[in-house]
């Protein structure tokens, strides 16, 4: 199903270039031109086919309540005609949101109710007490007759990860590293396989604290290459990611990603979110700055720009 405009531009980044005297584009995912644009929109093209093809009537997923996600899945199956319900968090691992951030208001928030998305809140707690309540959820429009889709936390899924996959096709330009923000895993999954055989390095920002991360994107990897076995199994050990950027925790801003935000804004006039590219981009910074990134380098912005308007 077609959703987003793409492909999405590809440019050099010409005055930060010259300022960090690094070769540095940028995939400008923040432009896929569906619900205020992000990466999510390219798994929804796989993702709601799917659930349209089933006949489903809900679809039911979960994730922190300013979920990039489930704003576009929101957007996705309104215009299909079908329900979309989500067990929200406001942050999620058991953590408390820092002092004066209204993380329940604005935002995505605004958006959500716009599209009329059925957000269900809970106390925060960890991801796996999230997925439970998210079933729980899936359980009760079941019983009440209607076909349900359950959709994973950012729809982290192998079709999410093929949508990443054929978004490498877009690629006009050869690259020594990709860099971009990663967290539930379907981008990272889908960059790695589709660059697998070739001399372009896939790093990964991490905007999540759990090192285990990497062994769910094995096991989306694994499900790709159930669909097609000309996709590679990855191991936890094939990805490369950095935890060093993701600050005070997953979901709560960054001095150092606040500070990559006002210089890409200042320099190129490009707008990041403070959870996730904000991140990823003050991690390339610092790893050009100590000479661990060099060469023709793409950061691949995933979008977020609601988040802004939060924090």
């Amino acid at each position: 199903m077609n959703l987003i405009q793409s492909p999405t531009p590809l440019h050099r980044l010409n005055r930060l270039s010259e300022e960090l005297g690094l070769d540095v584009w940028i995939k400008r995912d923040d432009l896929t031109g569906f619900a205020m644009g992000g990466n999510k929109g390219r798994k929804l093209e796989y993702l709601i086919a799917d659930v349209l093809a089933q006949k489903a009537e809900v679809v039911v997923t979960c994730g922190a309540a300013q979920s990039n996600f489930i704003r576009q899945l929101g957007a996705a199956c309104s215009i299909c005609s079908v329900h979309c319900a989500a067990a929200v968090m406001a942050m999620p691992f058991d953590i408390q949101a820092p002092e004066g951030a209204a993380i329940e208001e604005g935002g995505n928030l605004v958006l959500d109710e716009l599209l009329g998305v059925d957000l269900r809140f809970h106390p925060n707690g960890t991801w796996d007490h999230l997925d439970v309540l998210a079933e729980q959820l899936a359980v009760e429009f079941e019983r009440e007759g209607k076909r349900t889709y359950r959709l994973p936390v950012g729809g982290s899924s192998p079709l999410g990860a093929y949508a990443f996959i054929k978004a490498a096709e877009e690629l006009t330009e050869s690259f020594d590293f990709i860099v971009f923000a990663s967290s539930s895993g379907s981008t990272h999954t889908g960059l790695q396989t589709a660059f697998r055989d070739t001399g372009t390095r896939i790093l990964g920002i991490a905007c999540d604290p759990e090192p285990e991360i990497a062994e769910d994107f094995a096991e989306l990897s694994s499900g790709l290459n159930g669909m097609d076995p000309t996709f590679p199994k990855l191991d936890a050990g094939d990805y490369q990611l950095n935890f060093d950027y993701v600050g005070p925790g997953y979901g709560i801003p960054s001095a150092e990603g606040n500070a990559a935000i006002r210089l890409l804004a200042r320099t190129e006039g490009i707008f990041l979110d403070p959870i996730y590219s904000g991140k990823a981009f003050a991690g390339l910074l610092d790893l050009a700055e100590r000479g661990q990134i060099s060469g023709k380098v793409l950061f691949w912005h995933t979008g977020g720009t609601p988040g802004l308007f939060v924090h």
